[in-house]
């Protein structure tokens, strides 16, 4: 396979739009024996998601990782990568370069993994529709181009989390397995023996699949998780510590504070405040709909 096929737009968004927490920068789908991107560092944020085919990945240590579709390559200010389609057999790619001030809620709630840039997606159905929409946006003289794009950054961050392979029923089966287990008490070589492996066969196995070791990927949906109940629960503390595996909720805030930068109790407070009201299972009425005081 010598040829491919590329489309691609960019945009500049405005200072005002910027305010809206999530710009779309770019949107661009290709195929074929695409020419290899890189090395290169760029000062925005870029979500390329693999539909078919593959390829290989290289990080800041140069180090090259197979990419295997389905599957999403994060790519992250101020991190040098480089990356390419197999020439034999090419890939199937859309690629989406957003930036703004929501990126870092997105991140430290576990949606944008700047530490993995491969992720293992069990389909890419739900992102595919939400690069089509940035698609349909982004045509010439569209008047609400940069809103309409913004809002399905978005959509596409969540499409992306709910297709990740350790959240979803696909996807490859160690890793599902390891996902549905992580917040066991288990160690690296229990985790291994109960799918008849050494510990360096696991090893081996989640690498290929998620780029990562399997303490690293057991610990980032720990953390993923514990962000999720902390952000969207009353739960205290030590409570959530014990829900993701953690009896002892020092060593758990100590570990969260290390990895996220942050205390579980700070993490809380911010996000309370990023996001203003509250849950209720009253039905509102219309008449008189619930107002957010100032």
């Amino acid at each position: 396979m010598s040829t491919y096929h590329t489309w691609m737009r960019f945009f500049t968004p405005s200072p005002l739009h910027h305010r809206l927490g999530l710009v779309c920068l770019g949107v661009g789908l290709q195929h074929g024996a695409l020419p290899t991107v890189g090395p290169r560092t760029l000062d925005h944020h870029v979500a390329v998601v693999i539909h078919s085919g593959s390829g290989w990945f290289a990080g800041p240590d140069g180090r090259r990782l197979p990419v295997t579709a389905p599957g999403l390559i994060w790519l992250t200010p101020g991190t040098p990568h480089h990356y390419g389609a197999d020439p034999g057999t090419g890939w199937d790619e859309s690629f989406v370069d957003f930036t703004g001030p929501a990126t870092a809620t997105y991140t430290e709630l576990g949606y944008i993994e700047p530490d993995r840039p491969l992720v293992p997606l069990a389909d890419t159905a739900g992102p595919r529709a939400a690069v089509s929409r940035i698609v349909r946006a982004a045509r010439r003289g569209n008047p609400l181009l940069e809103v309409e794009t913004g809002a399905a950054v978005h959509e596409l961050l969540v499409a992306l989390r709910r297709a990740r392979a350790d959240v979803s029923p696909d996807g490859d089966p160690v890793l599902q397995a390891l996902a549905r287990d992580a917040f066991q008490p288990l160690s690296v070589a229990e985790h291994a023996a109960r799918h008849n492996m050494t510990s360096a066969e696991l090893r081996t196995a989640v690498r290929r699949g998620a780029g990562c070791s399997p303490k690293d990927y057991l610990l980032g949906i720990r953390l993923g998780r514990a962000k999720e109940l902390l952000a969207a629960t009353e739960l205290p503390v030590a409570a959530v510590a014990r829900r993701v595996g953690y009896d002892d909720p020092a060593y758990f805030s100590r570990l969260f504070a290390r990895r996220v930068g942050t205390a579980p109790v700070r993490f809380r407070e911010q996000q309370g405040r990023a996001v203003p009201g509250g849950w209720s299972d009253t039905i509102p009425d219309p008449d008189h709909p619930p107002m957010i005081s100032p």
